[in-house]
């Protein structure tokens, strides 16, 4: 299995996206600033990852992974250099090191401004849109990474249904749970990469669902 780093390791969506990749088999290095709040346990390596370091601390980080997964927010309160240029520098530190597997968590419809407007969730996190919208198209356009970018609707904390809609679509919410379901479930499957995926609660489960992209 895979020898996974995490950027943003300390976050809601890491900790249960750190439980589904151990499950699974993996090693997980986690990175955050606060280590002591990333979960511990077998197979789980905790780093001290400041995004604020230049790209070479990155790279030490990261040596021996063979991917690397950018879950890390500043929940609006470093927006340029933790979520937009942040995440740049960790897609330099893996080229660097020779990972290609990159896993982006971002925000529905971050490649689409025009849509932001129209949904009052989105319209309440703009910045962190644009944050998003520049990550993004950095990752797709100036890398050369094997990403997959998963852009789900507003997070809640309910239950997990273990069930999703994928694609455009009028924006409702998804469980924590389901989104880092699906974090976990596309780092071994080909068919997920090069692609943007948006993702909301829905009907079809998730590993039907990406199966069928």
């Amino acid at each position: 299995m895979a020898k996974v780093f995490i950027a943003g390791g300390s976050g809601r969506v890491a900790t249960a996206l750190i439980k589904n990749l151990v499950k699974a088999g993996n090693e997980v290095v986690a990175g955050a600033r606060h280590t002591e709040n990333i979960i511990s346990g077998q197979h789980i390596t905790a780093v001290t990852l400041e995004l604020h370091a230049p790209v070479d601390e990155i790279v030490h980080l990261m040596k021996g992974c063979t991917a690397v997964y950018f879950v890390a927010g500043s929940r609006g309160q470093d927006l340029l250099q933790t979520d937009a240029f942040g995440a740049v520098k960790t897609m330099q530190a893996a080229e660097l090191c020779g990972i290609k597997r990159y896993i982006m968590l971002s925000s529905m419809y971050a490649l689409q401004p025009e849509k932001w407007a129209h949904y009052q969730a989105l319209a309440d996190i703009t910045d962190y849109n644009i944050a998003k919208f520049f990550a993004d198209n950095y990752l797709i356009h100036q890398t050369s990474l094997d990403y997959t970018i998963i852009q789900p609707a507003a997070l809640t904390e309910e239950q997990p249904t273990g069930k999703v809609t994928f694609g455009a679509g009028d924006d409702t919410t998804n469980t924590i749970d389901d989104v880092a379901q699906v974090l976990a479930d596309v780092l071994p499957r080909p068919n997920t990469i090069g692609k943007v995926i948006m993702m909301r609660n829905g009907k079809t489960p998730i590993d039907t669902a990406l199966d069928q992209l």
